[in-house]
Parts: C-alpha cells; structure tokens; sequence
C-alpha cells in the first residue's frame, strides 16, 4: 500500500528548531518530505542548510509572484540546489509568467516540478471581495486549476474543500496546506481540513506545520497523532 505523502512545514527561522523537526518526523509509516518557506529561507544560513539535506523530498514554498523574466532567473538563482523537488509558483502572476516558469523549470531539471498556488487557505469569500474579486473563491481556484492544466504544471496547491472539483479537471498533484488533527486550532486559516478526509477526497500529499511542530506535545507524539488519525 502507498504511504500518505505529508510535508512537514518546517515554519522556523532557526537552524537547531529544523535540525529537530527532521529528526523527529522519521517514520517508516508516512512518506515525509519537507516545505521550506520564505522565513527559513531567508533566516541565516537556511539555504545553505536546505542543500545539505539529503534523500528527503523537498518542497520549496516560495510563491514567485511576478513578471516572466524576474520569475525565471529567480528560478535559475536556485539551479544550484539540487535536491529541490518541488517549487511554488502564485496563481496570479498570470499565463506568461507560469509558462515561462514551467518550461525554465524543464530546462534545470526533470525532476523539477512547478506547483500552482491557488487561493491562499486563509482567504475566505468574504476577504477575497476586499482585494477587489467579484467571483467566489470556488470560481477562482477552478480558473486557476484550468490555467494550471493548459501551462503544463506538474501539481496544484489547494485548499482540501476544494479538492473534489478540481481532481475532476485537474489530473497532476494536489497538494492540500490547511490540515488540522482533530482538536487543533484553526489559527488564522479559514479553510481547513483534516488529513482522512483530504486523501479522502482526492488530495495527493498534504502540508502540516502547525499540527506537527507548534503545540505543547512533542513532534514524536504528534506524528504517532497524525498516523492514527490517517487510519
């Protein structure tokens, strides 16, 4: 049986905290990879602590948002690392930017792969119509997976309410951010889910930081939680 594919966030700025959270994420039960953000990334020494990572799927979250060449050549700045598996791409950089971005992406490695961010989690209809939308955040993301499909991206990231729609046109991966184990706080997400009924509903890997690293149990603990739950 295939293991459930779940990212750790590993939402730090501290080098000791991420050396932590890979040693005590190890399990043979789960298929773990590792997200690293825009506050790892940009703390010291965390690029350099990335690439030392090895034999780990890694998925670097830093949602290029901008014109087609400024996206390329940032894509190109991280050519060097070659243990990157995955990088975010924002929706709304638009149709140039992400192709472009895909077909740079081939040209480092095909092994590569660009994920499109869709409507962040923490955005509801209500928020999304005071930054100037007038489509529901259900119309958006299904634009955005259709976009995501005719510029050839390898996965999407989406909320877990939206992954039922968008596996209906979206054939890649579906990567779901948003996951909480049973009791947690939602924080500041609006469109949460649990693990069970995200791989339920379609999701191909899920993304957990807070679930995992940032509560008073231990992060041993909170995997054996999260194994559990998934049963």
């Amino acid at each position: 049986m295939k293991k459930p594919k779940i990212f750790i966030a590993c939402d730090t700025n501290k080098i000791n905290e991420a050396k932590k959270i890979l040693t005590q994420t190890k399990t043979n039960k789960l298929d773990i990879g590792y997200k690293f953000g825009l506050e790892f990334f940009y703390s010291k020494g965390g690029r350099e602590f990335i690439s030392k990572i090895k034999g780990k799927k890694i998925f670097l979250d830093l949602k290029f948002n901008d014109i087609p060449a400024t996206c390329s050549k940032a894509l190109i700045s991280l050519k060097d690392l070659k243990n990157i598996n995955y990088v975010t791409l924002h929706a709304n950089a638009g149709e140039e930017t992400i192709k472009e971005v895909v077909k740079t992406a081939k040209k480092i490695s095909s092994k590569l792969k660009i994920l499109l961010v869709t409507v962040l989690t923490s955005i509801s209809n209500s928020s999304i119509k005071k930054i100037g939308h007038t489509k529901s955040v259900k119309e958006i993301v299904k634009k955005q997976a259709l976009l995501a499909k005719a510029c050839g991206c390898h996965g999407i990231v989406c909320a877990g309410s939206d992954v039922k729609f968008i596996k209906k046109i979206f054939k890649g991966e579906i990567v779901t951010p948003g996951i909480r184990l049973k009791g947690d706080d939602v924080g500041d997400q609006k469109r949460v889910q649990g693990p069970k009924e995200a791989f339920k509903n379609g999701s191909t890997a899920l993304v957990m930081g807070r679930s995992i690293i940032k509560k008073k149990s231990s992060i041993k603990f909170n995997i054996l939680k999260l194994i559990e739950e998934l049963k």
